[in-house]
């Protein structure tokens, strides 16, 4: 089997690395806290390294997932990054939400040094990770994207190459801009219905199979009645990524009101402690 590498052992990382373990790659990862590497060997086997250049050495794929642009750049640039120690033609696949910008910054620097670069930024949260279902939205060449699609479906329901380098990343922000909209809808038909004193419960049984359900509506509409905010996504990282989409919207000349208009209630969410609940507490508000 293709020997693969994995940088980034967060939340998502973690588990999806251990999906390629699982499905017969060869498989070396690398994570700034090192303690966590050595977890995931323990976990899954295969192996560690010291540094992403020397966890990309031999590798025909090298698979990332860290924070943002920045993260992004530090573990791909520089002596010590993932570039250093690709060998000629292999690919690196980026899962990180990050910019369209850095995306195509990372894909010029790529193809100079015979290497080459797809954006892939992946949807379906914590749960996704771990049960192997996630959606991932790619950019770049085709044939790049072929010669990964295999290795992608051992953590992934749904897969599709979407355009240029930048186009994964481009419809990351569409997926964030949806969300941002449908939780706090479902938000404010929850409060509604408990000042209506109504059994919120008995009402999403009859409404989700109508027009009104969505995927929030199935699986955050019983924690969001609780009280219960510790399921996955962050505010904090919800911010980041609507940050991300509302910079884009400046520069494409979108007009996004009802983004930045959420963006500032999960502002209101951190400002009551709530960075690292989930993205459904944008109920706490109201």
């Amino acid at each position: 089997m293709q020997k693969v590498t994995f940088i980034g052992l967060g939340v998502m990382g973690f588990p999806m690395a251990g999906h390629l373990q699982k499905a017969g790659y060869q498989v070396t990862v690398y994570n700034r806290t090192s303690t966590k590497a050595q977890s995931w060997v323990e976990q899954y086997g295969g192996a560690m390294a010291s540094t992403p250049a020397k966890a990309a050495k031999d590798s025909d794929i090298v698979f990332v997932c860290v924070g943002n642009d920045d993260d992004l750049r530090q573990v791909v640039l520089g002596p010590n990054g993932a570039f250093a120690g690709m060998k000629s033609k292999a690919i690196l696949v980026d899962h990180t939400t990050a910019s369209a910008s850095v995306a195509r910054e990372l894909a010029q620097k790529a193809s100079a040094i015979d290497l080459a670069f797809l954006d892939a930024p992946v949807s379906g949260g914590e749960a996704g990770a771990v049960n192997g279902q996630l959606s991932i939205m790619v950019g770049g060449e085709q044939a790049k994207y072929a010669a990964v699609e295999t290795a992608m479906q051992s953590y992934a329901k749904f897969s599709k190459l979407l355009g240029a380098v930048g186009s994964g990343q481009l419809a990351k922000m569409m997926n964030q801009i949806c969300i941002a909209g449908v939780i706090q809808g479902l938000a404010e038909a929850l409060h509604f219905g408990q000042n209506a004193g109504l059994d919120c419960e008995q009402v999403i049984e009859v409404i989700s199979q109508g027009a009104a359900g969505s995927w929030q509506m199935d699986n955050r509409h019983k924690s969001m009645i609780k009280g219960e905010y510790d399921f996955g996504f962050a505010v904090d990282w919800m911010r980041k990524d609507l940050d991300i989409a509302l910079t884009e919207a400046k520069n494409n000349g979108s007009t996004l009101p009802l983004t930045a208009l959420v963006d500032q209630f999960y502002a209101d969410v951190q400002k009551n402690g709530g960075k690292r609940w989930d993205t459904s507490s944008l109920l706490t508000r109201l």
